[in-house]
């Protein structure tokens, strides 16, 4: 038989594991609807020609939101050059598709507009202060981290999820841009 104090700490354990079990039953495994509402939310941003850009403005039509930064040597280059073949096969829908920085130090709005300006004519580059881009990222559950350089320099470890919102700018889902441009057009012509 165990002393009482380890009968105590044997029983705390148990109640402590038991109290872990139905809190990540509880909180951890949302429906998808729960799951929808975690991502996307208001934000506020310098669109090109420093015009502010809220999600209040895209409301009555599905958008899409990629988050990156004009100096990433081949995700963010690679994923918008695709945004642009799907967007290809849909020329005459009004798709937004909004590409936010992480990187509102060298990303301005200047910038954003010169660089996405080698993409489709609808992608939209989006800039702001560090804490308006900080607001979009967490609304977004954006995973972005500065990594220094040998140089001086920096880039970013980051996450390449592109989100489809729905009309009302609720998170459909992560679009997949893993199949052909036709397939991905398809179901994006869908939503409108």
């Amino acid at each position: 038989m165990l002393p009482v104090g380890r009968r105590w700490l044997l029983a705390a354990f148990a109640l402590a594991i038991a109290a872990l079990a139905v809190a990540e039953a509880t909180l951890w495994r949302a429906s998808p609807q729960q799951a929808a509402a975690l991502i996307g939310g208001p934000f506020r941003l310098e669109g090109p020609d420093g015009r502010v850009v809220t999600d209040a403005d895209l409301k009555g039509r599905p958008f899409l939101v990629f988050f990156g930064y004009t100096h990433c040597p081949d995700i963010c280059p690679t994923t918008l050059a695709q945004i642009s073949r799907v967007l290809s096969r849909l020329p005459d829908k009004p798709i937004p598709v909004l590409f936010i920085t992480f990187d509102p130090e060298r990303d301005t709005p200047a910038t954003l507009k010169d660089y996405v300006s080698s993409f489709d004519p609808r992608i939209v580059g989006l800039s702001g202060s560090p804490a308006a881009v900080e607001q979009a990222e967490r609304a977004y559950r954006v995973y972005a981290k500065e990594v220094p350089a040998a140089n001086g320099d920096y880039s970013f470890d980051h996450t390449s999820i592109v989100y489809l919102m729905d009309a009302e700018g609720r998170f459909v889902e992560a679009f997949n841009l893993e199949r052909t441009p036709e397939e991905a057009a398809k179901e994006l012509a869908g939503y409108l």
